[in-house]
């Protein structure tokens, strides 16, 4: 994964998860795109780290873009986003969080159908 810096461009989403570092990065990613699917995760966990290619997967093959961040980097969003596990995926459509999942590991056609249909 790459690490990306705002301003991020709606006219060129990214076609690869993008690692972001921070809850200011986070609300301009997710203002910048109609349709964002990020994955909260912390150093360590396996079960994230098995989700890389997932999430590439749905990058390339959804109009979603998709981002990772660790909340450990910046607390206050364990709280804001309810984070009780991970990995936590959430959906976001036109900037507001619409949809949720804290399963574990989501195969890429589960969470390919989750990203299209919230």
């Amino acid at each position: 994964m790459h690490t990306a810096s705002p301003p991020f461009d709606p006219a060129s989403p990214p076609d690869r998860p993008v690692d972001l570092p921070d809850g200011d990065a986070l609300d301009a990613f997710v203002d910048a795109y109609d349709r964002v699917v990020v994955e909260f995760y912390t150093d360590g966990c396996g079960i994230c780290a098995s989700m890389e290619p997932v999430l590439d997967a749905v990058a390339h093959n959804t109009d979603a873009v998709v981002a990772t961040i660790n909340p450990r980097d910046d607390p206050p969003l364990i709280e804001r986003f309810e984070i009780g596990s991970v990995p936590t995926l959430v959906v976001f459509v036109d900037g507001e969080s619409v949809d949720r999942l804290a399963e574990g590991f989501v195969p890429a056609d589960d969470l390919t159908a989750f990203a299209e249909a919230a």
